[in-house]
C-alpha cells in the first residue's frame, strides 16, 4: 500500500474541471516530483490533497485513512502538511513565532523543542534571525521559513508548491539540497515544481500533468532523458 495515493481524482473549480482522473502513488521514503506547464492542475492536486479543495469524484488516502472529505486540520493532523506557493508567511510575527505556528495542532509538545532544533540546524539563517519579522526576510529566507514552518507540524508527508520560484540560481541549489536532506532525515516528499530540470535531479519518480490529466509516469531519470519531456519541459 503506497503512503499518500489519489486514485481518480476529479477535482473542480465552480464548472470549470480542473483535474480530471488524476491517480498519483506516493511510496513511504520517496520523493516524487509533479511537473506540468502554468494552469495544468499541479497546485490543484496539491490543494485536493490538504483538503483545500474537495474532489467531486475519486479518493485521496494517506495508507489505510481516507483524507477526502477531511477539513486541512485533520489532514495536517494525521501527517500531511504543504508549503504553499508564495511562501505565505505570517508577515508581521517573527520567524520563532512563525514555527511555533506549524506546531499549532501537535499534541506532543515534549518533541517540539527538538524539531526547532532541527528546522534551525536545516536553515541556519532562520536561526540568526529569529527574533526577526518574517515580512522583512529576503525571498529566499521566506521560503526557507514556509518549509520550516510545514516540518514544525512533524509530517510523514511533505508538500512542497514551487518552492523556487522567485529565487537565484545559487538559492534554488540551497534549496534543493535541503529538500533531499529533509527526505533522508525520514519525511516523504511530494514536490511540484516547474524548474522540471531540477526536480527530477532528486526525485526517485515524476509524473507529467497536461490540463488535469496525468500523460506520463517514470522513474525520474528516464524522464528525463526522455525526448518529447526534454522538448516540453527541460529546454532540450
Amino acid at each position: 500500500m503506497a503512503l499518500l495515493e489519489l486514485n481518480d481524482v476529479h477535482t473542480y473549480y465552480g464548472a470549470i474541471h480542473a483535474l480530471r482522473g488524476v491517480s498519483i502513488s506516493v511510496e513511504d521514503g520517496e520523493i516524487v516530483t509533479l511537473i506540468g506547464s502554468n494552469g495544468a492542475g499541479k497546485s490543484t492536486t496539491l490543494r485536493t490533497i490538504s483538503g483545500l479543495l474537495r474532489p467531486r469524484q475519486g479518493t485521496v488516502s494517506l495508507g489505510d485513512k481516507r483524507l477526502d472529505g477531511l477539513r486541512p486540520h485533520q489532514i495536517v493532523q494525521l501527517g500531511v502538511c504543504q508549503s504553499p506557493e508564495g511562501r505565505r508567511v505570517f508577515a508581521r510575527m517573527t520567524v520563532h513565532e512563525n514555527l511555533e505556528m506549524g506546531a499549532f495542532s501537535r499534541k506532543e509538545k515534549t518533541k517540539i523543542a527538538s524539531d526547532f532544533e532541527r528546522v534551525y540546524g536545516l536553515f541556519p539563517r532562520l536561526k540568526e534571525r529569529t527574533a526577526q519579522r518574517a515580512g522583512t526576510l529576503s525571498g529566499g529566507e521566506q521560503q526557507m521559513l514556509a518549509i520550516a514552518r510545514a516540518l514544525m507540524a512533524a509530517p510523514r508527508v511533505l508538500l512542497l508548491d514551487e518552492p523556487s520560484m522567485g529565487l537565484a540560481p545559487i538559492l534554488v541549489e540551497q534549496i534543493f539540497e535541503i529538500i533531499k536532506t529533509i527526505n533522508q532525515q525520514g519525511t516523504t516528499v511530494l514536490l511540484v515544481e516547474q524548474n522540471a530540470l531540477m526536480a527530477l535531479g532528486i526525485a526517485n519518480r515524476g509524473y507529467i500533468l497536461q490540463t488535469g490529466e496525468i500523460v506520463l509516469t517514470d522513474d525520474a531519470h528516464k524522464l528525463a532523458a526522455n525526448p518529447e519531456v526534454k522538448r516540453a519541459y527541460l529546454g532540450g
